[in-house]
């Protein structure tokens, strides 16, 4: 009989080998709980973000990318 530990082990082998490292990553992380309050956070965000602030930010990324 396998332990916790092997179990795991094997676990993730077998899911890195289907789907890839990154794919393994992007599974794993759909289990994660994480903590405090995404709607609230964004929300308090999204109150003290200008428009003109957002959408200078988006012009910055789209010139870093070219």
């Amino acid at each position: 009989m396998l332990t916790l530990e092997q179990i795991r082990r094997e676990g993730l082998e077998a899911l890195r080998e289907r789907l890839g490292r990154a794919g393994m990553i992007r599974f794993l992380g759909q289990f994660e709980n994480g903590d405090g309050d995404y709607v609230k956070e964004r929300q308090e965000w999204v109150d003290r973000t200008a428009l003109a602030e957002i959408r200078m930010s988006t012009r910055r990324l789209k010139q870093k990318k070219t």
